[in-house]
């Protein structure tokens, strides 16, 4: 059984990944308010914190991250910087750290998103910050020691956010956050590093 930390585990994303991974890992959950301890992870500080509180782990998940979305005539670099601050580096700090913090053989396991192949309007934001995430993962895969490994999980439109955000995503087919939970039990149990799990 491994101990996993699961980084925004109260989200839509996050609530399914800890049942799935729950079934067979000790499961710590993390959220900015909420969870058995809390940090944002847009603070390096924060998230070392975060680490030396929960001890060596086998394995981190981030589901976390903001993104803002808005028009690109209307957009300020103000917009740019939430996905910039929150969902790419607050999970690039999360990896920083965690490459240190985790057992040997561990696995680091990110979010990015459809839009950063499958764009959409307003979302030139979160294609940027999606695309930088797959790319990170890529580049720190063949650097990464001890046999710690890095993949990224690229959801589409969950089904259970349709209401929320369907507007922005016209004519896409959604899929349920069990069926996304499944790529990050992928990332966590199984022997891949660099990928970025699509699920479209």
């Amino acid at each position: 059984m491994k101990k996993v930390i699961v980084i925004g585990a109260t989200g839509t994303i996050g609530k399914a990944v800890v049942e799935e991974l729950g079934k067979r890992n000790e499961i710590i959950t993390v959220g900015a308010t909420s969870g058995q301890y809390q940090a944002d992870i847009s603070d390096i500080n924060q998230v070392r914190a975060l680490f030396d509180k929960v001890g060596k782990v086998d394995a981190v998940v981030v589901t976390a991250g903001a993104l803002a979305f808005a028009p690109l005539a209307e957009f300020t670099p103000e917009q740019m910087q939430v996905g910039l601050n929150s969902k790419l580096m607050g999970q690039v700090n999360v990896a920083l750290v965690a490459q240190h913090a985790l057992k040997d053989g561990g696995s680091i396991t990110l979010t990015s998103g459809s839009v950063s192949e499958l764009t959409i309007r307003n979302g030139a934001s979160a294609s940027m910050v999606n695309s930088a995430l797959d790319g990170f993962a890529r580049g720190a895969a063949i650097e990464l020691q001890r046999g710690i490994r890095i993949n990224v999980v690229s959801p589409t439109l969950l089904t259970e956010s349709l209401e929320a955000y369907g507007a922005y995503f016209i004519g896409f087919e959604t899929v349920p956050a069990a069926r996304v939970a499944l790529a990050y039990s992928r990332s966590v149990e199984g022997a891949q590093t660099g990928q970025t799990y699509k699920v479209w």
